[in-house]
């Protein structure tokens, strides 16, 4: 202090009464913080002068820091020269003064100087320098303080251009750094070569490149697309193309390598892995934030001059300078926080595009092992929600500490204004800090279990959509939408405790504005101090400030809970250890021992020694692999066999590595396909499916198809190899399902090829053409062939034959060996036989080629080969009759109340604030303190009222939200259960999944918080334009020409916004659709090593959501600007007609202080209210848009479930069926699936249906069902036309196995009896019968759980449990479609014989393609192109050599 006496003898003291002493402000704040920038520039320039600049700027980046510092020295040079003249006038000026200036004008001279030299960037852009510029601007706060307390309007205006002058140079270092670190991370290093060669040429590859200044900050690039979208309806090609270092591959690898990095780390976190690969960029906004923030209080601090000089009626121009710089500011500031909002905008599509690809990927390299962790439906959840909760870190992060910054300026400059009065205001503020910690860390926990029951839904959500062929055919589908409807019960009640939650929050919030206002101006008067429009209306300004940040903190305290929840979930799954894509030869050959030596590479192709495996992560799980050790040499077939559950898929997984390894280890050498039980079919052309990904070679196409027996299957489809094949191959049979992937397999060309029994669902004709002429063809021939079967030739056929057992090798052995033969059931042992004879006799190919050319004439196929139809999307703006569809779920009592609440909350508040104006107008002429007691009286009752309609608004809202969350759900899933078949058919899973997920995610949380908002800006909009009408006559004048602009621009706004909206939710269905479907795929994808070409297919799609999402932004940021701009002339328009009334040259006087006062507050938060309540709208609509999908599919047309004819209880009684004249069309423009068929299902006995894959079998069920409906003729059962009956009583009367086996995850007992009609006792017999018990107990009985999709089981062993299923349920109908297609011969032989002798009475049903499963029926039928061409008893047709039946015979003999 002695120092600082010496120094400032007249200012003795650091704080004067308004802030800093000049004398401290000039030389230490001044000039030292100017000697320091001088020093610290200087010392870069000469540590950096022999750096290499390897970052090029191009001459439009460097306009500023040319322009710039020659603006400040010059502003510089001119105080010095005003400085001179007041000396030379004979006035004194301090010596601190003179130092200040001086050094001012070197630390530009130096910014210039160095600014020439080669280096310049890398000396600015450096580290410590960008940490110096954030301190200078804050200490520029101080001095502010200081300047704005006099009403120098001059001066005040000069020190914020040098203040505006030094952050913008800061602010430009910063931007072109990120700018260059974003491009040299998203481009690779010859692209980034190329990049910098345009740029020395002065050419951009970006499209933002090539617009000027001015059009990259009024966003004038979107203004084509305003264009096209306000004349048509907008498609894709009409959207922006997205900058370069936007593309979504390059933003995946960058948060790739840090994710990378963070993993090595051991305790990896994807926060941190965010920080890394954006936080410079991230911390480079948050300086353009401050920026921003600060200039939002020059309105209240410009306001407070404003009025005081009103006051004191000046006869100078400052208020006309006050009074045009308010204005200036708003515009300024509408600016600055476009392009805030802008660039913040750009760095969350790159986070979203990052972590959706990071996430996509991942799902690629997870084995399955490790991914049954997590369900499916989590996993889904963590692309549609969780990746956009992840993304809100961005803008909560800063708000966490803007806000608070924000709220402590305006409580600072509420106490220069009624000094400790405001501490009121902050007594309130801390008492609400525990109640809304204690509020949060609720709200967390409602979240996490929210979250958790969310990921249950879409996970039953999913099994329900996938498999709902097979529910309605069970008459299921109510009974899974009442256990769905449950789940969703118990994700609401914890939406409700977050909802309700949220409606304290915003109470507490809203009204501490008014509470404020009411305490500070209630205890201001109380001390003695006489109010009076500056001071009030400067703090109704700053309470308007804070109305903001404080509305805002409780939406971003849930928004950082939410993402914070969501980046844990997403780093749990993504530490998942991924596939190992090779084993070593080193860690082979480290493997080898004496009793397992190694093998040469150049004579095996597998090599398993020792391994045990799992199938989860689970090391107390049953090893599916147990101690195995296998050898495989190249260009051998190997069949390997075992009875149903053995472990034969689980073999072939494990070579994958899908398997968790967890003892021995697992070596394959060369390329590898892979043909799953279940095939994996893609949505798309058979071409596609087939070259997947290849390179398209037409004649290798063709001898493909031919060998796996699709050539004539193609040739009759429309279109023929680029026929379209619907998800999942749902308009294919089973047959061709395994051909076409099978035939994929082939096309690949691999070195070794696992075929997981894929010739059970193919007939026996077939199945001798594929073996001959594939699997043992010219295609396959030398290579290695791992077959997992159950097939005869096959087995005989291949040069081992390995038994697997319980997960353990019995025996590898040639299948002639006797040794091998005696381990083989005693069935498959006659077939074997038969089949070397046949096999020795006759091998004429031609001869197969005429039999298969015979019978393969066929219908397209049983299903109608539908294309899936283009998701339709509405036109033009939202229907009113969405706003009143809302409503209605809402609650129309609801609804009003809501509305009536809003407006009479900001009608007390109006009231408020003009009570106020009359207060201050009546102090000066009524001094009687009882007076003052009664202002305050009358004040409390408007903050009562204020209070009590906030909290009825609140909680009405979040009240009718979840009404409106539940009313949707529940229609919503009804309409969907009683859509028919065929809907599902053409409609991809991903899409009815997006409307159950993302759709409804905006419906329950979103909407009504856009709604809320909306309503709120909407009577806040209507207040302040009444307000500013009644204080302000002459606001009339400028209302009507302002409502003609904005209505103009809303429109022409609005129409394109509805369209990119639309456009958006249109573009993130293939996002979901795809990533469902390499959730199904992926173990194929990995094996085909294709994963490569399903990311670039993912990539694409992503390019295209972003693409609508930045056009989307931009419009709205070109929106916003206009709108703020406009209101800023509104601003500026009340305040110089102020100062032109004060002065008295209208005729209309403007009333009172301190009605000018309360207009010219009101005319300020109109800045930001117009264009928020804009905003609010056109994202309601676009929210709404949500809605508008959703009822879509709650007008889909539903199935006739109700008809006149009731049923008797013992319905059927005899089971007689008879089909007259039936006709089937799966579309009217195919072939007839069934042709005038005329047929009768005796009742009582067994009839077997026979006929080549697609001849119409499955088509009987599906009629027989009513899954589709009958083109002409009726089907009789018991005499009654099912068409009469109840649609789901008629198919719950009925037993069916379907085709593709059904296990819901849940408890055994639950999947095979739902309803919990049958004890124990029963259940056991049932399993018994079916030859599953032991499993079943060795699994933990009925009481174990069955995990998703069944995947406990193998498929053989789920064959089985459907069977049993059917065996409990008492029906005299009973349909069995291929249901022993999966299961060795033994066990088939043992189902069929229960089946025979347990069925007695029984009417039953079997579509067959094994022959000897129908040899013991009462009757055959033959189909084929849908007509029935022969049928009798099997062994009179057996009898008559030329019966097709006789041929079929024969040839599934020498199978």
């Amino acid at each position: 202090m002695a120092l600082f006496n010496v120094l400032c003898p007249h200012s003795p003291n650091v704080w004067s009464a308004t802030g800093v002493s000049k004398c401290f402000d000039d030389l230490f704040l001044g000039l030292g913080v100017n000697l320091i920038s001088v020093i610290l520039v200087a010392a870069l320039a000469i540590t950096k002068r022999n750096a290499r600049a390897n970052i090029r700027i191009n001459p439009a980046e460097r306009i500023p820091f040319q322009v710039l510092p020659v603006i400040g020295a010059l502003v510089a040079c001119i105080d010095i020269g005003f400085l001179l003249r007041t000396t030379l006038n004979g006035y004194p000026v301090m010596y601190h003064k003179w130092l200040l200036r001086l050094s001012q004008l070197l630390f530009w001279v130096t910014i210039l100087l160095v600014s020439k030299c080669k280096f310049w960037f890398i000396v600015f852009s450096d580290w410590l320098m960008c940490i110096w510029w954030i301190v200078k601007a804050c200490c520029w706060v101080p001095h502010l303080q200081a300047i704005f307390y006099s009403l120098e309007a001059v001066t005040c205006l000069k020190e914020s251009l040098r203040l505006l002058l030094e952050v913008m140079f800061g602010i430009s270092i910063i931007l072109i750094k990120m700018k260059r670190a974003s491009l040299k991370s998203s481009l690779g290093e010859d692209l980034l070569l190329s990049h910098e060669l345009d740029i020395e040429n002065g050419q951009q590859l970006d499209h933002e490149k090539a617009q000027n200044i001015w059009q990259l900050m009024s966003f004038e690039i979107i203004s084509s697309v305003l264009q096209r979208g306000a004349g048509k309806q907008l498609d894709f090609e009409d959207l922006l193309e997205l900058p370069a270092d936007m593309d979504p591959l390059s933003c995946h690898l960058m948060l790739l390598s840090c994710w990378e990095r963070q993993r090595k780390t051991g305790h990896p976190s994807l926060f941190r892995a965010f920080c890394s690969a954006y936080g410079w960029s991230y911390i480079s906004l948050g300086l353009l934030k401050i920026l921003n923030d600060c200039l939002g209080f020059g309105g209240p601090l410009l306001l407070n001059k404003l009025i005081r000089f009103l006051q004191e009626g000046g006869e100078n121009f400052d208020g006309y300078i006050f009074a045009i710089s308010l204005g200036l500011t708003s515009i300024l500031k509408s600016f600055l926080d476009t392009q805030y909002t802008f660039h913040l905008s750009k760095l969350k599509l790159k986070l979203r595009s990052s972590i959706m690809a990071t996430i996509f990927r991942k799902c690629l390299c997870v084995s399955l092992a490790e991914r049954s962790k997590f369900s499916e439906g989590e996993i889904q959840t963590y692309m549609s929600v969780d990746a956009d909760r992840s993304v809100n870190l961005c803008n909560s992060l800063h708000d966490m500490w803007s806000l608070p910054l924000q709220i402590g300026v305006a409580l600072y400059l509420l106490y220069t204004q009624v000094k400790f009065a405001f501490v009121s205001g902050i007594a309130i503020t801390i008492l609400l800090i525990p109640v809304n910690k204690w509020i949060a860390e609720a709200i967390a926990d409602a979240t996490r279990s929210m979250m958790k029951q969310k990921d249950e839904r879409i996970r039953r959500t999913g099994e329900l959509l996938t498999y709902i062929r097979t529910l309605k055919m069970y008459g299921w589908e109510l009974l899974f939408s009442s256990w769905l409807i449950k789940t969703r019960s118990s994700e609401v009640s914890y939406l409700s405790t977050r909802k309700y939650l949220d409606a304290w929050c915003v109470f507490f919030w809203a009204t501490t504005p008014t509470l404020f206002s009411f305490c500070t101006f209630g205890l201001y008067a109380l001390m003695g101090n006489q109010l009076d429009a500056a001071t009030v209306f400067t703090c109704l300004a700053l309470f308007n400030n804070l109305i903001s940040p404080l509305n805002s903190f409780p939406w971003v305290i849930n928004g950082l809970i939410d993402a914070t929840i969501s980046t844990g979930r997403l780093s749990r799954f993504l530490c998942c250890p991924e596939i190992e894509t090779a084993t070593s030869s080193d860690n082979y050959a480290s493997s080898c021992t004496d009793e397992y030596p190694c093998v040469s590479f150049e004579d095996v192709a597998v090599v398993i020694n020792e391994a045990c495996c799992l199938w989860c992560s689970n090391d107390q799980e049953q090893l599916v692999m147990d101690h195995v050790t296998l050898s495989v040499p190249k260009g051998h077939l190997i069949a390997v066999v075992g009875e149903v559950g053995s472990g034969k898929s689980s073999l072939l997984n494990s070579i994958l590595r899908e398997t968790k390894i967890i003892n021995g280890f697992v070596h394959t050498s060369g390329s590898i396909a892979y043909v799953p039980q279940v095939p994996w079919i893609l949505s798309g052309s058979i071409r596609d499916n087939v070259i997947l990904g290849d390179e398209y070679d037409p004649r290798r196409l063709s001898d493909v198809l031919e060998a796996c027996a699709l050539d004539i299957d193609v040739f009759r489809m429309t279109g023929g190899d680029l026929a379209f094949i619907g998800e999942k191959g749902l308009n294919l049979s089973g047959g061709q399902r395994a051909r076409l992937a099978l035939a994929r397999a082939v096309y690949h060309d691999p070195d070794i090829y696992l075929l997981d029994d894929v010739l059970s669902a193919v007939d026996a004709e077939v199945a001798q053409w594929i073996i001959s002429n594939a699997i043992l063809g010219p295609l396959m021939s030398q290579k290695t062939r791992i077959l997992c079967t159950h097939n005869a030739q096959a087995i005989s056929s291949a040069d081992t034959v390995v038994l697997i057992d319980k997960g353990r090798v019995r025996l590898v052995g040639s299948p002639s060996q006797s040794s091998v033969s005696s381990y083989i059931p005693p069935s498959l042992r006659e077939d074997l036989s038969i089949s070397s004879e046949v096999q020795s006799e006759d091998n004429d190919v031609d001869a197969q080629k005429k039999v298969l050319l015979e019978s393969d004439d066929i219908c397209v196929s049983e299903e109608a080969p539908c294309a899936i139809e283009v998701e339709q999307r509405k036109e033009g703006r939202v229907e009113v009759v969405t706003y009143k569809n809302y409503a209605v779920f809402c609650g129309w009592s609801v609804t009003i109340l809501t509305c009536l609440s809003a407006i009479f909350m900001q009608a007390s508040r109006n009231g408020n604030d003009l009570w106020l104006s009359y207060w201050v107008d009546t102090t000066g002429v009524d001094k009687q303190k009882d007076r003052t007691s009664f202002y305050l009286v009358v004040l409390c009752i408007f903050c009562v009222m204020n209070s009590s309609f906030t909290l009825v608004r609140a909680f009405s809202f979040a009240f009718g939200g979840l009404r409106a969350a539940v009313q949707v759900h529940d229609r919503l899933l009804k309409n969907l259960v009683d859509a028919p078949v065929h809907f599902f058919d053409q409609t991809p899973t991903g899409r009815i999944l997006n409307r159950l997920s993302s759709d409804l995610y905006t419906i329950d949380d979103s909407l009504p918080f856009i709604l809320n908002i909306l309503l709120a800006n909407f009577v806040g909009l209507l207040g302040i334009a009444i307000v500013l009408s009644y204080t302000q006559v002459m606001f009339l004048l400028l209302l009507l020409p302002f409502w003609y602009v904005y209505n103009k621009l809303q429109l022409y706004y609005r129409s394109t916004s509805r369209e990119l909206r639309r456009l958006d939710s249109v573009a993130r269905s293939p996002i979901y659709a795809s990533f469902t479907e390499i959730l199904n795929g992926s173990s194929t994808i990995r094996a085909f090593k294709t994963e490569d070409f399903f990311f670039a297919r993912f990539t694409e799609n992503v390019i295209l959501y972003q693409r609508t999402s930045y056009s989307e932004i931009i419009a709205n940021l070109w929106l916003s600007l206009r709108l703020q701009i406009l209101a800023a002339v509104i601003v500026c328009f009340v305040a110089v007609m102020a100062v032109v009334g004060s002065r008295g040259h209208l005729l209309i006087s403007f009333g009172s202080p301190g009605k000018v006062g309360l207009a010219l507050s009101y005319a300020a938060p109109a800045v930001s209210l117009l264009g928020n309540f804009l905003t609010s709208f056109t994202e309601t609509e676009k929210e709404l848009v949500s809605v508008e999908r959703v009822l879509q599919y709650m007008d889909v047309a539903t199935e006739e479930l109700h008809e006149c004819q009731l049923l008797d209880t013992e319905w059927p009684l005899h089971g007689n069926i008879e089909f007259q004249n039936v006709t089937l069309k799966y579309r009217p423009s195919l072939p007839a699936a069934l042709c005038d068929l005329t047929c009768t299902f005796a009742g009582g006995t067994q009839t077997g249906i026979v006929g080549r894959t697609g001849a119409g079998k499955s088509s009987i069920l599906n009629v027989l069902f009513r899954l589709n409906p009958l083109s002409g003729g009726c089907i009789l059962v018991d005499g009654i036309n099912i068409a009469k009956t109840s649609l789901r009583d008629l198919r719950t009367r009925f037993s069916v196995v379907p085709q593709t086996p059904f296990l819901f995850e849940g408890s055994l007992r639950d999947n095979l009896d739902p309803f919990r009609v049958n004890d124990d006792l029963k259940i056991w017999d049932a399993l018994a019968k079916c030859q599953i018990e032991d499993e079943v107990r060795a699994m933990g009985g009925l009481d174990m759980h069955v995990k998703e999709s069944g995947a406990s089981f193998s498929v053989g062993q789920r064959q089985l449990l459907c069977l049993a299923r059917a065996f409990l349920k008492s029906s005299k109908v009973l349909c069995l479609d291929e249901c022993t297609a999966n299961v060795d011969t033994s066990t088939a032989l043992k189902l069929q014989n229960a089946i025979t002798s347990k069925c007695r009475g029984i009417t039953v049903i079997t579509i067959a393609h094994r022959i000897s499963t129908v040899l013991n029926m009462d009757t055959i039928f033959i189909l084929d192109q849908g007509s029935l061409v022969e049928q009798g008893n099997p062994h009179v047709l057996l009898q008559d050599k030329m019966s097709r039946f006789s041929s079929f015979v024969e040839a599934s003999t020498s199978n």
